[in-house]
């Protein structure tokens, strides 16, 4: 038979004529039922967003002068003309050498595109969800088969034996046309333009269809491949065979193994088969149907191989269990200090996303063996953004500020997601691969290496896992799409999301398919990586229940369901993780959460926010205890709930009190060492309330850049927008220099040591608070103290009824200072702002704030230095325990002093100095500290 079936794989786009140059009109046709067709019957504008490949691009596929300004701002000069006979089909008009920006010097090779509504929230794209190219002609003769339609992707046509296939080639100019088949020729015509013939697949595996123009003077040649694939073999998975990668003994063999049900047929290609899909590679099909497998053999041990799976024929996806990828797009933007030695695309061999497996790598040795994980009670963590946190935005940095996190008292550290997503400045909300870690934070090497420092300082690593839904360039999405969204049949994602609050490809955690792999992803991070634990973005979208906003947080038995699963899961793998649920549901759910284990987040901003403004009506954070059984208390029975007045999400802090605070006369809560006392006394709120207790970076010095802040400093309009939220935001290090910062930073971290170090903030026989007026006050005790804490938050002078629960000497833990109670409801006097943590026995800041017990007077310095990696300056701090002549050294690797600062003398305390670094080149340095015949070093990276 004559096949005319692959007019189904028409293709995205055509142009009009087919040959064009760059200073030749060309109408570009665009066809929004092909491709992914997320623009398949859409009624509103459609506009191309393109650019150039030209002689200066570094590869075949990277685009340079694009046309317009701004990916998510409509530009009328790309508006397409919808097509008056079929309303999925546009057209542009243009010449290329006008209509894009290119300097005279570049010449244009392709043209590539993609197609979106105007906002830029649906986009057209080739069916591999790949960018779409069109070939540019250049001067002299050019030849093309024009049909049928090839893939985007450059995968062959995959026919059965002795099909027929009917092929049309066409010329730039009259020439002599020929067609050959596996070097015979099959047709051929002279002084013609086009030609079509009709050939026979009548041999098993790959053939080529090769067309040549020649006029006499020239040449020009292009082919067709295709190929009749063997039948499907059904084999069961090898025994011990695990999901995506299993190496072999010897290093030279690998089984891939690809979940992919109800699909027809899958190749692996990669850099062993040269990307071709040959017989050896053609995967076989578990008796279930539900997954393919196939064994490559013949790899060099320990080198790295590209590859990708071909399904069906057309779609080319990495491996969802992958734990290195490269992309095209992303990979050329990170630095090689982050990701030394990063693999090269492939660039010419394949399109879209790839995966890189490796046999025989080295293994992490772990150092710290030993680390015994916080308690919850007292837990304190401290969320943060790589990219934000440091400038260098990699694991090694962050590993060498672990001296100012362990420092400041944290005990756990929160790494918004890192496993790969889309893009590089990002905020990780938009995962595609979940097993492999983001190269714009370093390699997996590097990340264990952090996770190993940490724990050996006492520090615990929880990670921010997406698991409600993920972007476009998930294979498991790509496997299963249809109109730019997941098919029906999906086994992973909803079509629709069944919650509000969803954004991209919503999972469907009912099925046994998701039930699966979110299972592998968590056990995968708690074992391989020794991760310390999870905080489940949108916990509340594991439920296949439709809701609205207002029924969302509704009590929902069967999301319930889904979480004790999951919970039991984990704890066989890690009995003692921390499972942290970004979940805001009614308070009986949460309690049932909580009662099966879950630590919930308590996001008490709002509160904390109009407290530090001096707004009263709102500031009544007493939800922020777990165990209050007072009216509308949460009535939780163990310590759960970890609290916070700032997470990435919420607006900071000081940013509104210096922007929207309250005042009366000469206060102001907008002036900065107010706004900063200010958040000093929310602290002595807010660490004194047993259970476990989260801050947002550099909430310790007062951060105040707007979370609504464009990475160039400006805000958008009107306040609040949501425009920049996601924008890179400045990291604020030399804050740490300013003294009221610093002042901040000090009771944070004394606060952070009370709380851990004595046990009635973990486990008070009585507490209580009062926390809705301007006068607050909290108490607690156990066998061993009583404390009490008061506070004004108003603007103007209050008086409270301490209620000291016994007469006699009371201590203010910050201050040092006494008093002498006679009676306990005596009033005290408050101006705005004053505040006092009182205790019934003397607790020493300084006994608190040692690292092991004894330090205060065997050890001191406590030397660090931040920023580190530095540019310019960095602040080195360090403590005294006595007075005396301080020497501060920087040495380069070869022990040569390059930097000496005028010796000191210094009385006991905590110190800073600035050390000037702009002469020093890029490199490694040791900081030396000398004092009263001591010494303390630490290693300072110079940028």
């Amino acid at each position: 038979m004559v096949l005319l079936a692959w007019t189904a794989q028409a293709q995205v786009v055509t142009t009009q004529p087919v040959f064009f140059t760059e200073t030749t009109p060309v109408t570009i046709n665009f066809d929004a039922s092909q491709g992914n067709a997320a623009l398949k019957d859409f009624t509103g504008d459609v506009y191309i967003w393109t650019g150039t490949v030209t002689n200066l691009s570094p590869n075949n596929t990277s685009w340079r002068n694009v046309k317009s300004p701004s990916f998510s701002v409509a530009d009328p000069a790309a508006l397409m003309t919808r097509d008056a006979a079929n309303p999925n089909l546009y057209h542009i008009t243009f010449t290329p050498r006008a209509f894009y920006p290119v300097p005279a010097s570049e010449t244009i090779l392709r043209l590539g595109m993609i197609f979106k509504n105007a906002s830029g929230s649906i986009v057209g794209r080739a069916a591999n969800g790949g960018d779409i190219f069109v070939d540019v002609t250049a001067a002299g003769l050019s030849a093309r088969i024009t049909s049928p339609a090839t893939s985007a992707g450059g995968n062959p046509l995959f026919v059965n034996l002795n099909d027929q296939l009917t092929i049309t080639g066409s010329a730039s100019a009259a020439a002599t046309l020929t067609f050959s088949l596996n070097g015979t020729q099959v047709a051929q015509q002279a002084n013609a333009t086009t030609l079509t013939t009709t050939v026979t697949a009548a041999q098993a595996g790959r053939s080529v269809v090769k067309f040549k123009a020649d006029n006499g003077s020239a040449q020009s040649t292009d082919s067709l491949v295709f190929v009749v694939r063997p039948p499907v073999v059904t084999a069961a998975l090898p025994a011990g065979a695990k999901d995506g990668i299993t190496y072999l003994a010897g290093g030279t063999s690998v089984i891939l193994n690809l979940t992919a049900p109800n699909k027809q047929f899958a190749y692996a290609i990669g850099e062993f088969n040269n990307w071709q899909p040959d017989n050896s590679s053609y995967m076989k099909r578990t008796p279930d149907g539900n997954r393919w497998w196939v064994q490559i053999d013949g790899l060099t041990p320990g080198r790295e191989y590209a590859y990708q799976y071909l399904v069906d024929g057309t779609l080319r996806v990495a491996d969802p269990y992958s734990e290195k990828i490269l992309d095209p797009n992303d990979d050329q933007y990170i630095p090689a200090a982050t990701y030394p030695n990063l693999k090269p695309y492939p660039v010419g061999k394949t399109t879209g996303i790839v995966s890189v497996l490796q046999s025989n790598q080295a293994p992490y040795v772990w150092s710290t063996t030993n680390f015994q994980r916080p308690s919850r009670a007292d837990l304190v963590i401290y969320e943060l953004h790589l990219r934000d946190f440091l400038a260098r935005h990699d694991y090694q940095t962050l590993r060498d500020t672990l001296n100012y996190i362990k420092r400041l008292g944290i005990n756990a550290i929160e790494l918004m997601p890192i496993n790969e997503f889309d893009g590089n400045d990002n905020w990780g909300y938009s995962p595609d691969f979940y097993f492999a870690p983001d190269k714009y934070y370093g390699t997996k090497e590097a990340l264990k290496q952090f996770i190993d420092e940490a724990h050996r300082r006492g520090i615990a690593v929880i990670l921010d896992m997406v698991l409600n839904h993920s972007t476009g360039q998930s294979p498991m999405v790509q496997l299963y799409e249809s109109g730019g969204k997941p098919s029906a049949d999906n086994p992973w994602f909803n079509r629709d999301a069944t919650h509000p609050y969803n954004v991209y490809n919503d999972m469907n955690h009912e099925s046994p398919f998701t039930r699966y792999f979110s299972k592998q992803v968590m056990s995968f991070w708690l074992q391989e990586y020794k991760i310390d634990g999870y905080r489940f973005d949108l916990a509340g979208g594991f439920s296949q229940k439709i809701t609205t906003t207002s029924t969302y947080p509704n009590y929902d038995q069967s999301r319930i369901d889904i979480w004790k699963d999951y919970y039991q899961h984990m704890v066989s793998v890690d009995p003692t993780l921390y499972p942290i649920l970004e979940h805001f549901p009614d308070n009986s759910e949460g309690k049932a959460l909580s009662d099966v284990g879950f630590m919930l987040w308590g996001n008490a901003n709002y509160n904390y926010n109009e407290a530090t403004m001096g707004y009263l009506p709102g500031s009544n954070f007493s939800y922020g205890y777990y165990g209050s059984t007072a009216q509308g208390g949460r009535g939780w029975n163990q310590p759960n709930l970890i609290t916070y007045m700032e997470s990435h999400d919420e607006e900071r802090l000081m940013y509104k009190n210096l922007t929207f605070g309250n005042s009366s006369g000469t206060y102001t809560t907008r002036d900065l060492k107010t706004a900063l006392a200010r958040q000093e006394l929310a602290a002595a709120f807010f660490f004194t309330v047993p259970g476990p207790k989260m801050v947002w970076q550099f909430g310790e010095l007062g951060y105040d850049k707007s979370i609504f802040m464009c990475s160039n400093g400006t805000l958008p309009t009107p306040y609040p927008n949501d425009q920049c939220k996601l924008s890179a935001k400045p990291a604020v290090w030399p804050y740490y220099q300013d003294p009221n910062r610093r002042k901040l930073y000090d009771v944070y971290r004394s606060l952070i040591a009370l709380k851990k170090k004595e046990p009635v903030f973990e486990t008070p026989t009585s507490y209580t608070q009062s926390l809705a007026g301007a006068a607050k006050s909290i108490h607690l005790a156990d066998a061993t103290v009583s404390v009490t804490i008061i506070g004004n938050f108003d603007v103007t002078a209050t008086t409270i009824d301490p209620a000291f629960q016994t007469t006699g000497k009371w201590y203010n833990y910050l201050s040092g200072d006494s008093i002498t109670v006679s009676n306990v409801n005596a009033p005290i006097s408050l101006q705005p702002g004053d505040y006092a943590v009182y205790t019934s026995r003397r607790i020493q800041r300084s006994t608190l704030l040692a690292t092991r017990p004894g330090q205060e007077t065997a050890n001191a310095f406590h030397l660090t230095a931040a920023p580190n990696p530095a540019s310019g300056t960095t602040t080195v701090q360090y403590e005294l325990l006595t007075g005396a002549p301080v020497q501060l050294t920087v040495r380069n690797v070869l022990g040569q002093s390059v930097l000496t600062l005028p010796v000191v003398r210094e009385a006991a305390g905590a110190h800073t100095r600035e050390l000037p670094l702009g002469k020093l080149a890029p490199g490694v340095y040791i900081v030396q500290l000398r004092a009263d015949s001591r010494q303390q070093m630490l290693r300072l990276v110079v940028n």
